[in-house]
C-alpha cells in the first residue's frame, strides 16, 4: 500500500506518521508515503493555491490548476482512487477502511479554506468523503484517520494479525470489554468468566459483551451486522429483560 497526500502542509502529517506503529511500517517499509506539496505546483512567484470566491463571500477558495497538476504529476494506476477531504463527503467508516485497505494505493487530497474549486471534481474521478459531521482545520486531519484506519487493515502492521478482527466495527458491532491484571483493583473485580480458562464460554461471553455493548449504545449498527440465529435469540432475551426492568 501506498498513500499520495497532497496538502499545503505536509509538515502536519510528516510528525504523527513517523511514531508507533505506522511509524514502524513506513520504517520497514510495508507501506509508503508520498507528501507532496501542492504549492510546488504553483507558477507565480507567491506560490498562491487559494484566491477570492466568485461572486463574494467569506474566506478563500483552493485554486484548481496546482491541484489538478500535483494529482497528474503522479505515477499512479487508471483505478487508483482519488480521495478528496471534506465536510461534503460520504462519512469514513470501517467498511470503507476494508474496501481501501484492498486497494495498493490511494490519493488522499487535503482542501483548506472554504473548499476547492469545483472544477477540480469535474476533472477528477474523485470520491468525496469526510471524517465525521463536524468541520476540521483542513483534510490533513482526515487524511490521518484514514492513513491509519486503513493501514492497520494490512499484514505486517499490527503485530497479532487476529487483532483487528475483534476490535469494535469489525462484524458490525463495538467491542467487547477488555480487562488486565490485577484481578481485583480497590474492590472491583475481573469478571469470573474470564479467569475460567473455558475459551468457549469466554468466546460466548464476548460476543453476548458485543451484543449488548452495541444494543445500548449503536443499536443502529445491529441492522447490517452480521448475526446468527443465537445472537437474535440473545437479543430478544436482551430487549425483554431491559423492558421488564423499565417497567418495574
Amino acid at each position: 500500500m501506498k498513500y499520495h497526500v497532497l496538502t499545503i502542509f505536509p509538515d502536519i502529517l510528516s510528525g504523527p506518521l513517523s511514531e508507533s506503529i505506522l511509524g514502524k511500517a513506513f520504517e520497514r517499509g510495508t507501506i509508503g508515503l508520498n507528501l507532496v506539496d501542492i504549492r510546488d505546483f504553483t507558477t507565480d512567484k507567491h506560490r498562491m493555491v487559494d484566491d477570492y470566491p466568485y461572486g463574494g463571500g467569506p474566506g478563500m477558495v483552493m485554486k484548481p490548476e496546482p491541484i489538478l497538476r500535483a494529482v497528474h504529476s503522479l505515477e499512479i494506476s487508471d483505478d487508483a482512487p482519488i480521495i478528496l477531504l471534506t465536510p461534503q463527503g460520504e462519512t469514513f467508516n470501517q467498511a470503507m477502511a476494508w474496501e481501501f485497505s484492498r486497494c495498493p494505493e490511494l490519493v488522499l487530497v487535503c482542501g483548506r479554506y472554504e473548499g476547492i474549486d469545483e472544477r477540480v471534481k469535474e476533472g477528477l474521478p474523485i470520491r468525496e468523503i469526510s471524517a465525521g459531521d463536524f468541520v476540521l482545520s483542513g483534510g490533513e486531519y482526515a487524511a490521518l484517520i484514514i492513513i491509519d484506519a486503513v493501514s492497520r487493515l494490512l499484514p505486517g502492521v499490527l503485530g497479532a494479525q487476529a487483532s483487528p478482527l475483534d476490535e469494535s466495527f469489525s462484524g458490525g458491532l463495538l467491542e467487547y470489554p477488555q480487562y488486565t491484571r490485577p484481578a481485583e483493583y480497590q474492590g472491583l473485580k475481573v469478571p469470573r468468566i474470564l479467569l475460567s480458562g473455558d475459551h468457549g464460554r469466554i468466546e460466548r461471553w464476548r460476543r453476548e459483551q458485543s451484543l449488548e455493548r452495541t444494543f445500548q449504545k449503536r443499536p443502529d449498527l445491529l441492522e447490517n451486522a452480521q448475526l446468527d440465529e443465537q445472537d437474535r435469540q440473545f437479543l430478544q432475551t436482551l430487549k425483554k429483560k431491559l423492558t421488564k426492568r423499565e417497567k418495574d
